[in-house]
């Protein structure tokens, strides 16, 4: 545990931190799997839609640093390639 202020407030900082990226992944994934789902179905004009959302939830998880960039981009990358594949 820690004992000096300056450790007790990197640990509270740590946990809010921890409890937001897991938030944004866990919503990144909810998108992603909505992508999946439409292409599953094959149904391209929803999977183009869902995609879009997808892209903009990953990038904005790019931003606040929950996801590395070139992380985002391979995501990115490969839903496109499947959505375009339809």
């Amino acid at each position: 545990m820690a004992n000096h202020a300056s450790a007790k407030k990197r640990a509270r900082q740590t946990v809010k931190r921890t409890a937001r990226n897991k938030h944004i992944r866990t919503t990144v994934r909810s998108f992603v799997k909505r992508v999946r789902e439409a292409i599953d179905a094959e149904d391209k004009s929803a999977a183009q839609t869902a995609l879009q959302v997808a892209i903009s939830q990953i990038d904005g998880a790019v931003h606040k640093g929950v996801f590395h960039r070139k992380t985002g981009s391979r995501y990115i990358s490969r839903l496109a390639g499947q959505v375009a594949a339809l």
